[in-house]
């Protein structure tokens, strides 16, 4: 009887732990901000003016600006470039610009 009676606490913590797994995905992207909405593991934002920044998936963004079309934005460590429509892998989130103006850019991040 006393094998049953350790094994439950075991039991317990091992399942609390599963739970709590389990949910740190739908957390990360569960939020909106005023520049970022998530739903599931994709999330849209919108960056405006010259180093404004967003954080998507645990993965740092920052709008560094556009020249001739294209997008520049430091992803984590890196920076990448993409037109309006183009899609790009940063690190461990894929891109894609959906809008592309002087100013800003409107983008779909997902984990890669």
């Amino acid at each position: 009887m006393s094998s049953l009676l350790t094994r439950r606490p075991a039991r317990l913590a091992a399942g609390a732990v599963a739970a709590v797994l389990l949910t740190l995905p739908l957390a990360a992207c569960s939020f909106s901000s005023d520049n970022v909405s998530c739903s599931g593991t994709t999330c849209t934002a919108t960056l405006s003016g010259d180093g404004a920044e967003a954080k998507i998936l645990g993965t740092p963004l920052a709008f560094v600006g556009t020249q001739d079309g294209r997008a520049t934005l430091s992803v984590g460590d890196a920076s990448v470039s993409c037109a309006q429509g183009e899609s790009v892998s940063a690190g461990p989130l894929s891109l894609t610009c959906t809008t592309v103006t002087e100013g800003s850019v409107k983008l779909t991040a997902s984990a890669a």
